[in-house]
């Protein structure tokens, strides 16, 4: 005899996609890491490769571009000698902070909570 199909009672978000749109922002290779790193005001391409060392250089790239194009960061490129470009969050970028910090709370209990079951084991 099948199990009855239960009914969900979780709210359905505002439109069917909208939690799809959101999570391909922050779920691309590093791209949480780089909008967690902007968090702190603008930073430059060699800087944020910097504060990320895993990540190449073509990855970086790449990411920062589909980040601008997606409208989370902007890129401004100073008048100096030799120029430089500076990557800084926008006002939509700044918004997934607090996801993005509710997310490393919780990753930091899941680490601490493998760290205690190997201990025990």
């Amino acid at each position: 005899m099948p199990l009855k199909m239960r009914k969900n009672h979780s709210p359905e978000p505002p439109g069917p996609c909208d939690l799809t749109v959101c999570m391909d922002v922050i779920s691309g290779q590093w791209a949480a890491n780089v909008i967690w790193q902007l968090r702190g005001g603008p930073r430059r391409f060699s800087e944020l490769k910097s504060d990320i060392p895993p990540i190449s250089a073509k990855v970086l790239s790449k990411r920062l571009a589909e980040l601008q194009e997606k409208g989370v960061i902007s890129r401004h490129v100073k008048d100096t000698s030799p120029p430089s470009v500076e990557y800084a969050l926008t006002e939509l970028g700044g918004e997934l902070i607090p996801a993005i910090e509710s997310l490393v709370a919780v990753g930091l209990k899941l680490k601490n909570r493998q760290a205690q079951r190997s201990v025990e084991a």
